[in-house]
Parts: structure tokens; sequence; C-alpha cells
């Protein structure tokens, strides 16, 4: 098993943050490396909500995954679960308001464990495993970044 986590101060409030963060429809607007996302059930985002986002990797590759969120407790943490090819995947994103040069802000924290459920997984961690970490963290770091642009102060400030 294979786990990665990266986290964020975001200037703004961790409701303002869980709101863009669990708009499926609007993923695509503010993340850049996605460039659809289809809701793949009814209702409101909790437990059993699953959609189909496809992201393009940096050399032009159009790759879909699909996402079941496992865990919703508004507006503090997400558990979303996601198959891949020869492995499991975990992603949970917990916010915590934090006060940051005396303002409130939200830290984000994504943490992405990855596990082997086939032999050749295994092996595929045992020798790319570096290479992959470094690209789930630099994946993980851009979307942090998006998700900050997108609720920054600014718009934050807009949402009251």
């Amino acid at each position: 098993m294979s786990t990665v986590t990266v986290s964020a101060f975001i200037e703004a409030q961790d409701v303002d943050v869980w709101r863009l963060l669990t708009d499926l429809p609007a993923r695509a607007d503010w993340l850049s490396a996605v460039g659809a996302v289809d809701v793949l059930s009814p209702g409101d985002l909790g437990p059993g909500t699953a959609w189909r986002e496809t992201r393009v990797r940096p050399d032009g590759v159009a790759e879909s995954e699909e996402f079941l969120v496992i865990e919703a407790a508004a507006p503090a943490r997400l558990v979303l679960s996601s198959q891949g090819a020869g492995a499991d995947y975990r992603i949970t994103w917990t916010l915590r308001t934090v006060e940051r040069r005396r303002r409130g802000c939200t830290e984000v924290t994504v943490e992405h464990e990855a596990v082997p459920t086939r032999a050749y997984g295994r092996v595929l961690a045992l020798i790319l495993g570096g290479l992959a970490a470094r690209a789930v963290e630099g994946a993980l770091r851009r979307d942090l970044a998006d998700l900050a642009l997108a609720v920054g102060p600014t718009r934050s400030a807009e949402a009251a």
C-alpha cells in the first residue's frame, strides 16, 4: 500500500470550500485537469453518490475514473473510493478551520491511498511506486491550488 498526503491553507471558510468541493457538476469548471464530469447517481451528495470524471494527463491523454462517496461529514470530511487497474484507491479530504494571519481560513488535507488488488498491481507498485507517488502528489497539489483559486477570498465573500 502507498499513501500520499498533501495539505494547503485556503483563504476561505470551510463551508465555502465544502460547497465547491462537493458540487459535482461544477468540478469541471474549477479543476484544470478535469474535462468532464458525469454524475451517475441522483440526489444530494452522500454515501453512495457516484460520478465519473475525465481528466487530461500532462501528456494529453484523457482518462476516465469513477468515484464513490464512502463518507460525507459536512463540512469536515469527504471519503471517496475508486477502483483502478490492479489497485483500489481511497481519497480522504479533511477540512479544518484555522486562524492564519489573524483571519479564518481552512486547512485542506488530501490523503490518497493505493491498495494493490492483483499480483501485477503489487509488482508495479514495487517497480514504479516512487514515480507514481510523485505523479499523484503533483495531481493533488494541482487540485488543491485549483480549489484555492476557485473559492478564494473574493469568491467566498460573494457567496456570503
